[in-house]
């Protein structure tokens, strides 16, 4: 059985997240698994509320969230990464399904971000592993 992934990418910082969008599609691609759906949420703070709604699809084996918390001014950055992560953590847990956090940050500048657009295939083969292991259990 093939595992199927969403995605749910952030729209904040989309210069860095477009591209972690094709790469998570090319890793896709590349380990022969297919792609859902990708949904678009204005920032990382938006993502759990469609993270919920796209793992209660029975389509969905898993779903990878991919997005940049740029370091500002303020500490904002560290708020929204911290109660981001930790509710797509809750989530995964309570739908069963593993979710693969494709977020960069808090407190990385713009350069280290774009540096990082690596953690999108990370993700993905992360949610692809879980997901067969999950069907052995």
């Amino acid at each position: 059985m093939n595992v199927r992934i969403g995605v749910v990418a952030s729209e904040f910082n989309y210069d860095v997240t477009s591209l972690m969008v094709e790469r998570a599609k090319e890793e896709i691609d590349f380990l022969g698994v297919g792609l859902e759906t990708v949904v678009k949420v204005p920032g990382v703070f938006d993502m759990p509320l469609a993270v919920a709604r796209l793992m209660k699809r029975p389509t969905v084996d898993a779903v990878v969230v991919l997005g940049a918390v740029i370091e500002g001014e303020t500490s904002h950055d560290e708020l929204v990464a911290n109660q981001s992560a930790r509710k797509l953590l809750d989530i995964s847990v309570l739908e069963g399904k593993p979710l693969g956090l494709g977020i960069s940050g808090p407190g990385e500048t713009r350069l280290q971000a774009q540096d990082r657009i690596e953690k999108a295939a990370d993700a993905v083969r992360a949610v692809v592993k879980m997901s067969r292991r999950l069907r052995e259990l």
